[in-house]
């Protein structure tokens, strides 16, 4: 499995990066880097439902998004470095501590890695396992965690290839971000939940509105609705964007909050649409919200 890291093609960026000597386009070697694992209670109700999610936050990431909250990790690799074995081991000190689930974010440069200490404790864990990622994923490592994931919670960010482009560089993510979460949502099938109302099986898909483009977040509301199937599918549209200091200039558009009317336009464009799942109060487009990365739990 570590043999993929030898020509880096986990993710959309197919760099091909020898990541056993040196680092892909993400910045991740061959080694989990992890900021922060410890309960989480921000998340989607049906996924922090009681005691929060056991969130595992990885450092390092395929998109590098201009915007990002997570920018102390996604970009600049704040974390530690940890072996697959010390990585099985947080799972199940997760568990311990009550965690709802065990919650992956941003994993898919270390797949290998999880699914290697996944292996160790699969057998132990009773919990579900979430794929908590950008949407810029290749069917191929989707492939891979069959039977290793319960839960799906990908992001569909851009529509536009121009704006993926801009603030990501990927002019082909929504291309991808299409057939990954189809391929997800087949391998997981119908949505189900546990007695506590928490999601055991199936895919929640995220939509963060950003400020001046609610016109490209209703083309990703109407693709979702003419692809997918409320039974299969849950839709979290997120009003929390934040604009950070670090944005840059080139991209002025982004130094405001998304207005009422945006957001509401797309939630009520989803309503219409017949689209079922999650809506965001305004409070949360605050820095508070923005986690700790502190090494907590690592």
């Amino acid at each position: 499995m570590m043999s993929l890291m030898n020509s880096c093609n986990l993710c959309p960026r197919n760099c091909g990066a020898d990541r056993q000597n040196g680092r892909g386009f993400c910045g991740a070697g061959s080694k989990v880097i992890v900021a922060r694992a410890g309960l989480h209670k921000w998340e989607e109700p049906c996924i922090s439902y009681k005691n929060g999610a056991g969130t595992v936050f990885f450092s390092g990431c395929s998109l590098h998004c201009c915007f990002c909250q997570n920018d102390q990790i996604s970009n600049r690799l704040f974390g530690k470095e940890i072996t697959d074995r010390e990585l099985a081991d947080i799972f199940i000190s997760m568990q311990e501590k009550g965690a709802d689930n065990i919650d992956l974010v941003t994993p898919t440069h270390f797949v290998p890695n999880i699914i290697n200490a996944l292996d160790m404790v699969k057998h132990r864990l009773s919990i579900p396992v979430v794929y908590n990622c950008g949407g810029y994923e290749s069917c191929e490592t989707v492939r891979l965690l069959d039977g290793y994931i319960d839960v799906y919670l990908p992001d569909i960010k851009y529509f536009s290839g121009d704006i993926s482009k801009k603030y990501s560089k990927a002019p082909d993510y929504f291309e991808y971000a299409s057939k990954s979460v189809l391929a997800m949502t087949a391998q997981v099938g119908k949505l189900k939940y546990n007695s506590d109302g928490g999601l055991i099986k199936g895919t929640v898909i995220r939509h963060l509105v950003l400020p001046s483009h609610r016109h490209d977040s209703m083309k990703i509301i109407e693709w979702i609705a003419k692809n997918t199937s409320s039974d299969d599918v849950l839709v979290s549209i997120m009003n929390q964007y934040t604009p950070f200091d670090f944005i840059s200039d080139d991209h002025s558009e982004l130094k405001r909050r998304v207005t009422k009317m945006e957001y509401n336009s797309v939630v009520n464009y989803a309503a219409e649409l017949g689209i079922k799942g999650f809506t965001q109060q305004k409070s949360s487009a605050s820095e508070e919200y923005v986690p700790d990365f502190d090494l907590t739990g690592i």
